[in-house]
This record gives C-alpha cells, sequence and structure tokens, in this order.
C-alpha cells in the first residue's frame, strides 16, 4: 500500500502541471483584456491618463505569455504562492482559503444526498425487480439524469418567489454563527446539485446488484436459510459497491464544476462563484489558482476512490 501511495502521489505532480499548462493558457485565450477593463472603469479624463504601458509592467503582463507561466509556476514551487488579484492585489491563497469552505460544504452535503437518494432507490429496484416500485424507480432516475441542475435550480429560485415569496438568503449564514440557519441555507442548492448525481448512481447501483444477486454464492446464501436483509447488507451490497464507487468518483468533476453554476444561482459566496466573478473580470491569477486548487481535489478524491477499493473487495491489493 505504502508503494501504492508514493507512486500515486508521485503522479500527482505532473497531473498538476499539464491542468496548469492548461488553464493558464486558456483563460488568456478568452476575449477581452484585463487592462481595458481596467481603463473602462474610470471616466474619460482619467482613462487619458492612464499609461497602458506603466500598468501592463505593474501587474507583469508586459513580457511574453510563457516568461509569466515561467514565473507564476516558479512562485508557486518556490514559495507556494499562487500570485495576486490584478483588481484588488489580494493573494489568491487568502482568497480561496476564505471561499473554500463553502464550496466544500455545498459538495459534501450534495453528495449526501445523491447517495441518500440513490443506494436505498437502487438496491429496492433491483430486490423488487420488474414490479411497480422498480418502475417508479427507475423512471425517477432517468429524469434525475434529464434535468439540467441549472434549469432546476433557476426554477427553485423563481416559482417559489412568485407564488410564496421565498428566496435564497443573499448573505452567506456562517455554520459557527447559526448551524440551523446554515443548514436551511444549504439544503435546497444541495439537493439540486446531488439529484444528477443520483439518477447515475442509482441506475448503477440496480444494475450491479441485480448481477451479483444472480451469483452462485447468493444462491447459497439463500439455501442456507439466510434473512433478506443480511444477504443483501452483509453479502450483496459490499460486492456491488466497487463499480459504484468508481462511477462516483468519475462523476465528481462534474460535481465540482456543477458548484460553479449553483453557487452563481443561490448566491454562494464559494470558490465557483469567485471563478466566475474573477473570470469576467480577466483577473488571471484567481482564475487559474481556483482551477488548479479543483485539479488538485479531483485527484484526492479520486486517489480516495482508488484505496477504498481495498476495503470493498478484500481480494484487492495494492504494491
Amino acid at each position: 500500500m505504502r508503494t501504492y501511495l508514493i507512486r500515486r502521489l508521485l503522479l500527482v505532480i505532473p497531473t498538476l502541471f499539464l491542468a496548469s499548462l492548461i488553464v493558464f493558457f486558456v483563460i488568456r485565450l478568452v476575449p477581452g483584456d484585463v487592462i481595458d477593463l481596467m481603463i473602462s472603469t474610470h471616466d474619460v479624463s482619467a482613462s487619458a491618463e492612464l499609461d497602458r504601458e506603466m500598468l501592463e509592467k505593474a501587474l507583469g503582463l508586459d513580457v511574453p505569455i510563457h516568461i509569466q507561466y515561467g514565473h507564476w509556476m516558479g512562485n508557486i514551487i518556490l514559495h507556494g504562492d499562487l500570485g495576486n488579484s490584478l483588481w484588488k492585489a489580494t493573494p489568491v491563497v487568502d482568497e480561496i482559503n476564505a471561499r473554500y469552505p463553502v464550496t466544500f460544504e455545498l459538495g459534501v452535503m450534495a453528495l449526501v444526498v445523491a447517495l441518500i437518494i440513490a443506494f436505498p432507490i437502487g438496491i429496492y429496484s433491483a430486490i423488487r425487480q420488474d414490479n411497480a416500485g422498480d418502475y417508479i424507480g427507475r423512471s425517477f432516475a432517468i429524469l434525475c439524469i434529464a434535468i439540467p441542475s441549472f434549469w432546476l435550480g433557476t426554477m427553485v429560485v423563481v416559482f417559489p418567489s412568485l407564488w410564496w415569496g421565498w428566496s435564497p438568503p443573499i448573505e452567506l449564514i456562517r455554520f459557527n454563527k447559526e448551524p440551523i440557519g446554515n443548514l436551511q441555507q444549504f439544503i435546497v442548492p444541495a439537493v439540486v446539485l446531488g439529484m444528477a448525481l443520483s439518477g447515475v448512481t442509482m441506475r448503477m447501483t440496480r444494475t450491479m446488484m441485480l448481477e451479483v444477486l444472480r451469483q452462485d454464492y447468493i444462491r447459497t446464501a439463500w439455501a442456507k436459510g439466510l434473512t433478506e436483509r443480511v444477504i443483501i447488507i452483509r453479502h450483496a451490497l459490499k460486492n456491488a459497491l466497487i463499480p459504484v464507487v468508481t462511477l462516483i468518483g468519475l462523476q465528481m468533476p462534474v460535481l465540482v464544476g456543477g458548484t460553479v453554476i449553483i453557487e452563481q444561482i443561490f448566491c454562494l459566496p464559494g470558490v465557483g462563484l469567485l471563478i466566475l466573478e474573477a473570470t469576467t473580470q480577466r483577473d488571471y491569477p484567481i482564475v487559474t489558482g481556483a482551477m488548479l486548487f479543483f485539479a488538485g481535489v479531483v485527484l484526492v478524491i479520486n486517489l480516495i476512490v482508488d484505496i477504498s477499493y481495498a476495503y470493498l473487495d478484500p481480494r484487492v491489493h495494492y504494491r
């Protein structure tokens, strides 16, 4: 296990390097220029006095893009510094540290909601195959997959405000100040974000449970007179979960990306909303730093998923 972990951790380095290259150069291909945006925020008389070359030099944008990348990557490697915001001059690390708890809470709650929905319905659909509950469960799974989370989130915000005068809070309610209010603020966006993941997970859980329930050792368990609960929980479910866990790991980038839209819709000041704001302002250091943070989160989640295989299946050994 130790050798496997070391090898996987070493693979993180080139993966993050490739991700940094893509993010750093792609964001600069977006039409528009941060210098033009800065000048346009001033009136005509003030903008006439601004020296574009001096502004570019002050922001470090006066050198070729590959040299900018070298300076940025060198600061990360040597100092762990992701740079400063072009607009506020605040460190990118501080901006991410202030925002990531919101994104983390939203993502964890969405994942919990997805699993609470997917596992019971998927297991029930498998053990009661082709009955009314199975058809309802499969239809609900397809509905969850078919409805885009951004559309559902918009409808959840618009129609309750028209019918009942309810709208999500504009300001963030901190968990350490008001736990109940914080959970109430996050539960609706978490359900919206978790429904898409629950549909895919539900169908995979049902498929794998059906396959496992047809195995010889399950028939032997039935023949020995074990109860249905013992057979499902102790013998079938654990073996059926390996492909399901793999699917959940593959869905994590979708879940992380979904937070960008949901945070915007529900006014949650997380890293996703930070990326949207920074992209609009062409604040390159914040966009590249936040995207690199997301890439690291996805890599860590995939590593945890791979390690969990050894727990789910004793036959799996890492060397």
